[in-house]
């Protein structure tokens, strides 16, 4: 049993955390949909992918360290 490898379980949690987090997801989804025919580059969603990031770790991060050794 020592010899196996550690599981992350960030990915988990994160997969748990989704749900939590649809309004972000959804401003973030309708900016792309916004932009997606600009041609020019200068339109971008990053604001709203980082904050729908950002609350996923919200929500991962006391489960997170409670699992760390």
């Amino acid at each position: 049993m020592a010899d196996e490898e550690p599981v992350d379980q960030k990915k988990y949690l994160e997969e748990s955390c989704k749900p939590k987090c649809v309004k972000p997801l959804l401003e973030y989804e309708a900016c792309v949909k916004r932009i997606k025919d600009d041609d020019s580059g200068h339109k971008h969603c990053t604001g709203q992918y980082f904050d729908y990031w950002s609350c996923i770790d919200k929500c991962v991060a006391p489960k997170l360290f409670s699992k760390l050794k």
